[in-house]
C-alpha cells in the first residue's frame, strides 16, 4: 500500500479518482483534503479486500480491475451478490452505520487497484459535505436495491433470461469476468453458459 502522493503512478491515480462516480463532483480543494486519507492498494486475482463478519471496515474506490461482493453461509456455500469495476466503488457503509459485522466479503475477480480509507474517516469526510453524502448514500441504497432485484431475478427468469439481463445491465463486464464466476453469479452451470453462447442465444 502507498499514499497517493508517494505512488509512482500518482498522476494517473489522480485522474482515475476524478473519474470515480462518487468523487467526480468534488472540487480541487475537496480532493486535496481527501487525498491524504487514501491508500492505494495493488491486488491480485483472488485477494480479499474485506472479510465477511468483521467490524473493521473501509471505503473502496476502484481504479482498475473487477471486484465481487460475496456472501457465504454456515455450510460454506458462496453466492456472488454483485460485480463492480473501475470508476465505481465498494463499501460496507450500511453495516458500519448499523454497528453490525460485515454481511459479505469483497474479493478481487481480476488483478485490481483500489484507493481506500477507513470507514470512520470517510464518514467524517462526507459529514462535512451534505451534497456528497446525499449522493453517496443514494448510491448505497441503489446498490442494495440492485442486489435485491438480482436475487429475485434468479427465481423468476430462466437461464437465457438471466444472461440477457446481465448483458443489458453490465455489458462491458461480460468478456472481463471468468465464465465460471459469471455462471456462479447467474446460478447456472458453466456448461449452460457456454452452450447458450455457442447457440447464439446471447
Amino acid at each position: 500500500m502507498s499514499p497517493v502522493e508517494k505512488h509512482p503512478d500518482k498522476n494517473i491515480i489522480r485522474v482515475q479518482l476524478r473519474q470515480n462516480q462518487i468523487l467526480k463532483e468534488l472540487g480541487e480543494a475537496e480532493m486535496a483534503a481527501l487525498e491524504p486519507h487514501l491508500a492505494v492498494m495493488d491486488c491480485q486475482k483472488g485477494d480479499f479486500l474485506l472479510h465477511q463478519g468483521v467490524h473493521e471496515m473501509e471505503q473502496y474506490f476502484v481504479l482498475d480491475g473487477v471486484l465481487k461482493r460475496v456472501v457465504t453461509n454456515q455450510q460454506g456455500k458462496r453466492m456472488i451478490l454483485r460485480f463492480t469495476e473501475e470508476r465505481n466503488m465498494e463499501t460496507s457503509y450500511a453495516a458500519w452505520q448499523l454497528g453490525t459485522p460485515t454481511p459479505y466479503s469483497i474479493v478481487c475477480v481480476t488483478k485490481a487497484r483500489v484507493a481506500k480509507l477507513p470507514m470512520q474517516q470517510w464518514a467524517a469526510f462526507i459529514d462535512e459535505m451534505p451534497a456528497l453524502k446525499q449522493n453517496f448514500e443514494h448510491e448505497v441504497m441503489r446498490l442494495m436495491s440492485e442486489i435485491m432485484a438480482h436475487t429475485i431475478t434468479l427465481h423468476l427468469l430462466d437461464a437465457p433470461g438471466r444472461v440477457h439481463r446481465f448483458l443489458r445491465k453490465q455489458p462491458d463486464l461480460f468478456d472481463r469476468i471468468p465464465k465460471k464466476e459469471l455462471a456462479s453469479y447467474l446460478n447456472i452451470s458453466s456448461e449452460t453458459l457456454s452452450r447458450l453462447k455457442h447457440q447464439g442465444k446471447i
